[in-house]
């Protein structure tokens, strides 16, 4: 039986905006088990993208908690969430996040600079990961001369790079037209079928059902949390 990787436990971040408080995630209880493969969907401003940044230790709830491996994140130390996201967590962008200055090859070797890689592993490792996604060849090129679906499989070869238990994707396909789409979607279900746990984040229902568990938002909460056949059924 898979072991748990996260709960949150009536999870809450409250921003101040115009002097109120505007619930971002109100009372949040989901559990994700390791080797799930997980959309969190919902219309803009609903709330995901904080849920996101919770999950990826880029944030941290205003109360409430959020466990990552039986430990809770409020816990931990600046340096600790930075070893999390370092090691634990493989991050997919909209927009790829790639280093315009750096090569192909020097972008996807990051997460094994920050976990202090010698070079000639990095580059090993890097150059496994691009030939896993067909882009080798591209090693020396930069961001700039890729086209969006290149740019994004470079991204998803940098994200398994530091080999992490979770990864997530935020909007993977948001920029990507409908072909390239579906590869990358490939790609993610893949990486699910290998044992690596998988969450999306999108406002796509089209995309949500490529997962096999929905979670859906609205206004903050959770409305729907179920088997993706479930899910769209109700659509």
């Amino acid at each position: 039986m898979a072991e748990e990787l996260i709960r949150l436990v009536d999870l809450c971040k409250t921003y101040e905006m115009g002097g109120e408080a505007v619930h971002a995630n109100d009372n949040i209880n989901l559990v994700i088990k390791e080797g799930e493969f997980v959309s969190v969907v919902g219309k803009s401003g609903c709330g995901k993208s904080t849920l996101m940044n919770i999950l990826g230790a880029l944030d941290v709830p205003t109360s409430g908690s959020y466990y990552l491996k039986g430990r809770d994140t409020k816990e931990m130390t600046g340096d600790e969430l930075s070893e999390v996201r370092s090691r634990a967590i493989g991050f997919v962008f909209q927009q790829y996040n790639l280093l315009p200055k750096m090569s192909v090859l020097e972008n996807v070797e990051l997460p094994l600079l920050y976990q202090g890689k010698p070079e000639k592993t990095r580059r090993e490792i890097a150059m496994q990961q691009l030939s896993r996604v067909g882009l080798s060849e591209k090693a020396g090129n930069y961001p700039s001369q890729l086209s969006g679906g290149q740019q994004q499989r470079v991204s998803i070869a940098r994200a398994l790079a530091g080999s992490p238990s979770l990864i997530l994707a935020d909007e993977p396909t948001g920029a990507l037209d409908s072909k390239t789409s579906k590869e990358v979607l490939g790609f993610l279900k893949e990486l699910n079928e290998e044992g690596k746990t998988v969450i999306i984040i999108t406002h796509d229902p089209s995309i949500a059902v490529s997962a096999k568990r929905v979670v859906e938002l609205m206004d903050g909460e959770v409305i729907f949390d179920g088997d993706v056949k479930d899910y769209a059924r109700k659509l």
